[in-house]
């Protein structure tokens, strides 16, 4: 009995929780509560046991659909299958008779193909399309028939093929003009009167174009080659006869010879690959030059004075000559030793105000192939370093260290030869005068030794 009233307490406490808070106040209300809770879960078992049979019955009902739309399926894929391969034979027997019917056609179609391709890739890059533009896109449509199985080119666009071979040709041999948009150096688009030049250059207001195929711009190169600009501009403003211009002839628009003249450094662009070495170099020839310069002017001034002198009887101060002159006028009474001893002294005196100068240009025309030297090792240095770096597959890389070693070496080359030849000039100006003043005191001394 114990038992029982316990399970009937667990019962209560299980059910209090699953429905609600309702709570028995004795073992009657609790036999109740029990009794009601399994009729609610009989209902519930019961709605649950209809759903799950509605589901079957829907389960079962998709499946039969299924299997009907499967079976429609694989006879439609058997009728496709079928007719598929009918197909098949069908077009082989429609194919045998194309191939029938055109005959020798279907090889002149073969060569009309290859040279429409040919004739593509010529006109795509040519520079006559920037004055016919969209040639092109027709011979890709004639391309895409003549490919074709379903399509055959008409005789009209055949001819026309036959046209624009000839347009090409014949328009490689004129010089015309025609308007168009150009992009100047500045980013601006401005429209203006271009000039094309066969199928080789194309110019407008003096300046070389620069055309694109894949978008037809037609722009001003950023450099252009100075050296032909004016044939250029007088081609432009020509009406008859013939101009003097400069063209590209190794590819129609503007091939390698063109980008390397414009790409060839300048003067003023070689300097400046000596880098500090050459700037130094420049320098030391500068000032080899001016100081050449002021004792060639200065030599030149005493040599005159000098010359002025020996046809006046009379010493003066103002030249070398002169001054000689007066320290043997100032001892008269002398002996002939005294007076050459005097007379040599004062050669000396004159020798250094002479010769300044001279040593320096002497150690500049040594010194120079030396810098250049040092400009080569430099040079090359950077080249070894920048193999090092990237290796050697791209010789661009070591272009600047290979101008940098040879510029340089130019550079004293070119400062050392004229300053050995301006210190030879100018050195025979001073060893003139030294040796007028060597003579003439040898003719006094000769003098003295007479008069004794």
């Amino acid at each position: 009995m114990k038992k029982i009233k316990y399970l009937l307490l667990v019962c209560a406490l299980a059910s209090t929780s699953a429905w609600g808070e309702d709570k028995a106040k004795s073992l009657d209300e609790l036999l109740r509560l029990v009794q009601n809770a399994k009729v609610n879960e009989s209902r519930e078992h019961s709605q649950r046991e209809a759903e799950f049979r509605k589901a079957k019955d829907q389960q079962a009902q998709l499946l039969s659909n299924a299997k009907g739309v499967k079976a429609t399926e694989e006879r439609r894929s058997d009728q496709l299958e079928k007719n598929f391969a009918d197909n098949e034979l069908r077009v082989e027997v429609l194919r045998a008779q194309l191939d029938k019917r055109l005959g020798t056609l279907k090889e002149l179609f073969g060569h009309l193909t290859s040279a429409a391709g040919d004739a593509r890739a010529s006109l795509e890059q040519s520079v006559v399309s920037a004055q016919y533009p969209g040639r092109t896109q027709f011979l890709d449509e004639l391309i895409a028939k003549m490919s074709s199985n379903t399509k055959l080119p008409s005789l009209a666009e055949i001819e026309r093929l036959w046209y624009e071979i000839n347009r090409e040709m014949v328009a490689s041999g004129q010089v015309v003009k025609f308007p168009a948009k150009v992009i100047t150096v500045d980013g601006e688009q401005v429209t203006t009167e271009v000039v094309r030049i066969g199928a080789f250059n194309l110019v407008a207001d003096g300046q070389y174009l620069n055309y694109t195929p894949a978008t037809g711009a037609l722009a001003e190169l950023a450099r252009q080659p100075r050296a032909y600009t004016g044939g250029a501009a007088d081609l432009q403003t020509a009406t008859e006869g013939f101009t003097r211009v400069g063209i590209d002839p190794t590819g129609p628009s503007g091939g390698g010879l063109l980008n390397a003249l414009i790409d060839t450094p300048t003067l003023v662009e070689k300097w400046h690959q000596g880098a500090e070495v050459g700037y130094i170099i420049t320098g030391v020839g500068v000032f080899a030059i001016i100081l050449a310069l002021w004792r060639f002017m200065v030599l030149l001034g005493v040599s005159r004075k000098v010359d002025a002198q020996l046809n006046n009887p009379e010493a003066s101060a103002d030249n070398p000559l002169g001054r000689v002159l007066k320290v043997a006028e100032a001892y008269p009474a002398s002996d002939a030793e005294s007076t050459e001893l005097r007379l040599h002294e004062a050669v000396l005196k004159e020798r250094p105000a002479i010769e300044t100068g001279l040593n320096l240009l002497k150690i500049i025309a040594m010194v120079a192939p030396l810098l250049g030297l040092l400009g080569t090792v430099t040079g090359m240095i950077v080249v070894f370093q920048q193999i090092t770096i990237f290796g050697a597959g791209d010789p661009k890389m070591m272009a600047g260290g290979i101008s940098q070693a040879l510029v340089t070496t130019v550079l004293g080359l070119v400062v050392a030869i004229p300053t050995v030849l301006m210190h030879t000039f100018v050195n025979g100006y001073a060893q003139r005068v030294l040796h007028i003043l060597e003579e003439q005191s040898a003719g006094i001394v000769a003098q003295k030794v007479e008069g004794k």
